[in-house]
């Protein structure tokens, strides 16, 4: 999970947003939502290739019908893309784990006092790991949490219901160029890679940027 792919340039439909950009791991297939009706449809069909690169036509036709109702839906709530993340652990085993990136307007153009309002209301959940995290672009708050599901016997091995643990890591990053907060999510049951997963969204956050567009360069100078 350490090879990182090209930085990817994010934006949310209908938000003047200032620039962002972002760096994923290598294993993990994205597609950005923010793009137009074709050109998501198109992007939509290259992900599912590659999710299921020995898949069939009608597989393919089957999950982009689902990934882009997906896609539209993550869309008018605010994300920007989302990501699966399948990783060989060996003896035929997939780790998985899916990531979303989703950005609000916060109304408040300064880093710290976003990141000490968000820090100071998650907080006192007990069901939650609340830490604060100075990273290269900003302050920011991490979330660590962890649910039970039960999972239907019809999709297990056993045909019995069977409890499942998810995990999911959840970092909040004001922009230190507007007044929007970034918020990136993963989730996983794949919870004996926990630690590489960790280290994967570690690397995630610590490349995020924001950088300075001309016209704001302008309004500096």
């Amino acid at each position: 999970m350490d090879n990182a792919e090209e930085v990817q340039v994010l934006g949310v439909e209908g938000i003047a947003l200032p620039p962002m950009t972002i760096r994923l791991p290598e294993g993990m297939h994205a597609i950005e939502v923010s793009l137009d009706e074709t050109e998501r449809t198109e992007a939509v069909a290259r992900l599912v290739r590659d999710i299921y690169p020995r898949g069939e036509e009608s597989l393919w036709e089957a999950m982009s019908a689902v990934y882009s109702a997906t896609a539209q839906e993550m869309s008018s709530a605010g994300v920007s893309f989302f990501g699966i993340g399948l990783y060989d652990i060996g003896d035929g085993g997939v780790a998985h784990c899916s990531l979303t990136v989703a950005v609000f307007e916060s109304g408040e153009t300064d880093q710290d006092v976003v990141a000490q309002g968000i820090f100071a209301i998650h907080s006192p959940d007990p069901l939650r790991d609340v830490t604060w995290l100075d990273l290269p672009c900003g302050p920011a708050v991490s979330l660590i949490s962890f649910r039970k599901l039960i999972v239907d016997g019809e999709y297990t091995k056993s045909g019995n219901d069977e409890e499942l643990t998810m995990g999911q890591i959840q970092v909040h990053v004001p922009f230190s160029t507007g007044p929007y907060t970034v918020v990136i999510t993963l989730d996983t049951a794949s919870l004996a890679q926990w630690d590489e997963f960790t280290h994967a969204i570690a690397g995630i956050v610590g490349s995020l940027e924001f950088p300075v567009s001309p016209a704001q360069s302008g309004q500096l100078g």
